[in-house]
């Protein structure tokens, strides 16, 4: 299990997500926000997002699971941990670290809808492009990739590799 080479450096994540927090400043001023990760992925994303979101801001986080301990998504969408608060009535972003099959997030998505927020908007910090997916509406995208299995910056391989400071290409060879 290697790093085949660095996709996205750890200047330009935080480039990005400073880019992303300026807009959604900007965006929700005046507003309650309430920002949800999506775990265990998005924990860094979300973390270091909010420090550029210059805002009073709460944090809830949802688990959700779709592939087991494959890397393709079976498809099938299990919540594991559901959010602490509730929903209705309050500006809720939704915080990804990576956009791949969209199955998870679009079941999610639609999940949350029918709790009744005043707003429901999606942030994603990797779009993986060439990939057939529902259709996503996607406010506060970071960088489009290519297909391929990446890992660190809260992506994993088995769980591990979460904390590279880096995305990477992993070597599936």
């Amino acid at each position: 299990m290697k790093v085949d080479r660095v996709l996205i450096t750890a200047e330009d994540i935080d480039a990005k997500l400073a880019e992303m927090g300026a807009a959604i400043t900007a965006d929700y001023d005046g507003k309650d926000l309430l920002m949800v990760g999506v775990l265990k992925g998005a924990f860094m994303v979300m973390a270091d997002l909010a420090r550029h979101v210059h805002l009073p801001v709460e944090f809830d986080f949802m688990a959700v699971s779709s592939y087991g301990a494959s890397t393709k998504t079976s498809g099938v969408v299990r919540i594991l941990k559901d959010l602490d608060e509730q929903i209705a009535g309050r500006h809720v972003l939704i915080v990804e670290d990576i956009i791949d099959s969209g199955l998870t997030l679009n079941y999610l998505m639609r999940n949350l809808r029918v709790r009744a927020p005043a707003s429901l908007e999606l942030a994603a910090l990797l779009v993986k492009d060439g990939v057939d997916r529902p259709p996503l509406e996607v406010r506060y995208e970071g960088f489009h990739i290519p297909p391929g299995f990446v890992v660190g910056y809260g992506l994993d391989y088995g769980e591990k590799l979460r904390n590279l400071p880096y995305i990477g290409v992993m070597d599936e060879g």
